[in-house]
């Protein structure tokens, strides 16, 4: 379970069980949609696809440190 403090400094929990913390390396606004590249790990990244204004509200810069939380019902596992 994820766990931190909003700006209330009230914890928040989240029942995902896969929340990755990392770095926001690079933030592409849309006219929609915002594409936010974190950085989990030396060299390792995740992308995520969210709304203009949830990435608004998030007040999401280069450098601001996030949480990757995945929730998916699927992994497809595949070899050449």
């Amino acid at each position: 379970m994820c766990k931190q403090k909003d700006s209330r400094n009230h914890k928040m929990q989240v029942s995902a069980r896969n929340a990755l913390k990392g770095t926001v390396k690079n933030v592409v606004i849309g006219s929609v949609n915002t594409e936010v590249t974190i950085e989990v790990a030396s060299g390792v990244e995740v992308t995520a696809i969210i709304t203009k204004s949830s990435a608004e509200n998030l007040k999401l810069t280069e450098g601001k440190e996030v949480y990757a939380i995945i929730k998916s019902s699927d992994v497809i596992i595949a070899i050449d």
